[in-house]
């Protein structure tokens, strides 16, 4: 599959089957970009980061990064355990076990590289930590959401063109292309 979407807007008579092609490339970019599976240092990344503001169970950590990814993030247990484990055992962690649980905390050592990753993966969009003007956890939250709306409003778009009548249709082109030109004009204030 080529990396662009078939050509002739929203106005021309689409082939379903493209469109349904290009909103499946359009959900899987957002994937890619935003959620979906995260590597192994993503996971790594992500716990050293939060480890470093405070220590931390298992749990919490997987709440933490799906809470501050907005939801679009949520590591596995199967992927969260096993980096704790393979951070405890280059000395980068340690546990404390405490009613039951293992709290885990950063060693000297896991602040250092800590603090020298920097890294906050479950941030969207390519500005990257610290870059553009806002890098707040509720901005961070708030891109994180803007994937989603876009797939679900490429989904209504296809419902529409799947069973709407033709003047429906054509009121649908005319919300998106009013859509696209506030999008565009929302980037040129800035």
């Amino acid at each position: 599959m080529s990396n662009s979407f078939p050509t002739g807007g929203f106005g021309s008579r689409m082939d379903p089957d493209a469109m349904w092609q290009a909103f499946e490339q359009l959900r899987s970019t957002f994937e890619k970009k935003v959620g979906g599976r995260m590597g192994r240092g993503d996971v790594r990344a992500a716990v050293l980061s939060l480890l470093s503001e405070k220590p931390m169970h298992g749990y919490q950590i997987i709440r933490e990064i799906e809470e501050r990814s907005g939801g679009s993030w949520k590591p596995s247990a199967g992927s969260v355990y096993p980096t704790l484990q393979l951070l405890a055992d280059e000395g980068l962690i340690t546990a404390e076990e405490s009613n039951g649980r293992k709290t885990y905390a950063l060693t000297e050592a896991g602040r250092a590289v800590a603090a020298s990753e920097a890294s906050t993966p479950w941030q969207t969009g390519s500005a990257g930590a610290g870059a553009g003007t806002g890098t707040g956890a509720g901005d961070r939250r708030a891109a994180g959401n803007l994937p989603k709306a876009g797939v679900e409003l490429a989904q209504a778009a296809a419902q529409v063109h799947r069973t709407g009548t033709p003047e429906q249709v054509q009121e649908a082109v005319a919300v998106l292309e009013e859509a696209r030109r506030k999008l565009y004009s929302i980037l040129a204030e800035g």
